[in-house]
């Protein structure tokens, strides 16, 4: 239960971000909110100007957070941390701003960073997982990644700091994150799905897949994981570990799979770290960034002949859905995460995204009823 003084820490807080928002919007500035995992941190950065970027270089970029989109050969955005703002247990930790009036963020954000939502008609999902399955059975593919998108009517009352606040309680070991700019738009999710991190001469990734439904009364000693899930998680351990071998890289810690959770669903995950001093490659993390994404576990597997798939059938273009995001070079530290269990934000309604590994024993049903789950939490937020 929150208490009534932690209530006024957060209203605080939350009526300084919208300040700050209010006074970068009114100048034509961009801006990205994100809570890191684990740690009970958020941080805002607003910035004059993004950049687009061909390839980000982690080793040398400037402090700031980055945008990526699901093609690898779309340019990457750039928020330059021009001013940052760090709150920390509902103060304001670094970073000053006068708070003189009230105003509500709905009203100031909505004429500028939320589109009207384009019309069409959506894909079958369950289709086009069944001609996923027939591309693996005739050898073309070893694994794809088809996903879908729904989109929700959202009300007046829809308040974007009050649901970004949510995600927050609801998954505390998740890249928590509200990124706008006109060339965005506003997208808003809680990704569990660690891409590259570099701290302290240290790199790291995960490989995450296998999906099941999570209750408190489970024990994730117990899991039941079934030969399907188990053999999806490895396509992704091994496609990590063939990105090493490219680089000639045979020094890499590894540890897993274990079951974890990650708000109402479990995952199977396995880590991976690097000595990057002890291995002598300092560029490892731009190297890895580029080579891992889209990993198998968001595209497929052979890497060409799935992005060519889902070019030719998914029948939407994802935008920044499983793409990457996440603080770069700020205190010396980069950690990009695949932008997972997502929703991006219209003036009229918001679109979920959801996708689901398939593999030869997938059906078609089931891998429908996958992406329902990964939907719920955020269908929750937004009809509550």
């Amino acid at each position: 239960m929150i208490s009534t003084g932690q209530k006024s820490l957060e209203q605080e807080e939350k009526k300084i971000i919208i300040h700050a928002i209010h006074e970068a919007i009114s100048q034509g500035q961009s801006f990205t909110l994100w809570k890191s995992p684990g740690v009970d941190q958020k941080n805002l950065i607003i910035t004059s100007g993004v950049k687009k970027l061909d390839e980000l270089s982690l080793e040398d970029s400037e402090p700031g957070f980055v945008f990526g989109p699901f093609y690898p050969d779309s340019q990457k955005i750039f928020f330059p941390a021009d001013h940052l703002f760090t709150f920390e247990n509902g103060f304001l930790k670094d970073g000053s701003f006068d708070v003189n009036q009230d105003i509500e963020l709905k009203k100031i954000i909505h004429a500028h960073y939320l589109p009207t939502s384009t019309t069409g008609s959506i894909p079958d999902f369950q289709k086009l997982v069944e001609l996923g399955i027939a591309s693996i059975d005739s050898g073309d593919l070893e694994k794809i990644v088809p996903s879908r998108y729904k989109e929700i009517a959202r009300g007046e009352s829809f308040d974007l700091l009050d649901a970004f606040a949510q995600l927050c309680e609801k998954h505390p070991l998740a890249l928590v994150s509200l990124v706008s700019s006109p060339e965005t738009g506003t997208w808003m999710g809680a990704t569990p799905e660690l891409l590259v991190s570099v701290v302290q001469n240290k790199f790291r990734t995960v490989a995450l897949a296998g999906t099941l439904p999570y209750s408190p009364d489970i024990n994730l000693k117990y899991v039941a994981w079934t030969q399907k899930e188990i053999e999806e998680q490895a396509l992704v351990s091994r496609y990590i570990i063939n990105c090493f071998k490219k680089i000639r890289l045979r020094e890499y810690e590894e540890h897993g799979p274990k079951t974890m959770v990650a708000g109402n669903l479990m995952h199977l995950k396995t880590d991976y770290e690097v000595d990057i001093l002890a291995t002598n490659f300092p560029q490892l993390g731009s190297v890895m960034l580029k080579l891992l994404h889209p990993t198998s576990a968001v595209c497929g597997m052979p890497l060409k002949n799935s992005l060519d798939f889902l070019k030719t059938h998914e029948g939407f273009d994802r935008q920044f859905y499983s793409g990457y995001l996440g603080p770069v070079n700020l205190k010396d530290e980069s950690h990009i995460y695949v932008n997972l269990r997502c929703m991006q934000i219209f003036s009229d309604k918001v679109r979920l995204y959801a996708g689901a590994g398939v593999t030869a024993d997938s059906v078609s049903e089931t891998e429908w009823m996958e992406t329902e789950m990964k939907m719920h939490t955020l269908q929750k937020i937004i009809t509550q």
